[in-house]
This record gives C-alpha cells, sequence and structure tokens, in this order.
C-alpha cells in the first residue's frame, strides 16, 4: 500500500447494510471533519475496494446480513494490518463484539446508537494511532538500515585487520 502525500486527506470507509446509517455517519463526517468518506452497504464490494485503495480507518456494523463485521474486520486486517478497524454494535451484540477485540484486533467499539461528538474522537485517536504505527515502522527500518551498514563496515574492517 502506498503512503499517503502530506495534504492528502485521510480514507475513512464505512459499512453498514441499512444505507441511513451509512448517510447519517458520512454526512456527519462530512460536514465536521476533511476526512475523504468512502460508504459501503456490502462487505464484499467494501473488501474489493479495500484492495485497490490506502484505506486509513474502517468503521463497519457487526450484525450484517452476507458478512457479520467480526468476519469482515478480519479480511481487512489480512489485507492491511494498519488499517484501523472500529465495530458498530447494538446493546445485544455488545458481548459479541468485545470477544472479537483481540481477533480481529479492534482498535474500539461503538454502540447504537452512537453519539456524534464520541465517534468523531474515536475516529481521530484510530487515524492518529495509524499515523504514530506508520512513522514507527518507518524508524524501525531506518534503524535495521543502518545496523545492516554497520555490520558491513564491522566486516570490512575486520576483513581490514585480519
Amino acid at each position: 500500500m502506498s503512503e499517503h502525500a502530506e495534504n492528502q486527506p485521510q480514507s475513512v470507509l464505512i459499512l453498514d447494510d441499512e444505507e441511513m446509517v451509512v448517510t447519517s455517519i458520512s454526512s456527519f463526517l462530512e460536514l465536521e471533519t476533511d476526512y475523504n468518506i468512502i460508504t459501503f452497504t456490502e462487505g464484499a464490494k467494501a473488501l474489493e475496494y479495500i484492495k485497490e485503495n490506502n484505506i486509513d480507518l474502517v468503521i463497519s456494523d457487526y450484525l450484517m446480513p452476507e458478512m457479520d463485521g467480526i468476519t469482515f474486520l478480519f479480511k481487512v486486517k489480512e489485507i492491511d494490518r494498519q488499517i484501523t478497524r472500529i465495530i458498530l454494535t447494538g446493546y445485544a451484540d455488545k458481548e459479541n463484539a468485545i470477544k472479537a477485540i483481540n481477533d480481529v484486533g479492534l482498535f474500539q467499539y461503538i454502540e447504537k446508537p452512537w453519539d456524534n461528538d464520541n465517534l468523531r474522537i474515536v475516529i481521530r485517536n484510530g487515524l492518529e494511532k495509524k499515523q504514530l504505527m506508520r512513522e514507527l515502522d518507518k524508524k524501525v527500518n531506518e534503524i535495521q538500515k543502518a545496523y545492516g551498514d554497520l555490520q558491513g563496515l564491522h566486516r570490512e574492517i575486520l576483513k581490514a585487520f585480519a
């Protein structure tokens, strides 16, 4: 997956089989944030989109007819581990959603009905987490390269004095 350009808005994908939920969340986020919002009502189509595009955060409903949210988010994790994953769950589904947090690597679950201000904060925090993880990976790669260079230098010095 390619990295975002610094001035490119972060991408948030919303999946819910109820069009009203998708419209409600996406309308709120489009008004209140500068995120690039992508919406789907079918998990399979959302997964195809994620495979071809750079997505920073995914919000998925828990109960959907074709594919439940946990299965969907597990597949998202297989595509790109760094995509922040959030699940929307009704109160009745909460226990199952919580059990799946470790399996799927959920960043957070949000109960329906959600509070818009809380949702915005959770999304912002999730996007910050992704950015920090990206920066950490970059630093680790730089350190590994420097270590490799140092080992090569060490071998050259040993050859010179052996």
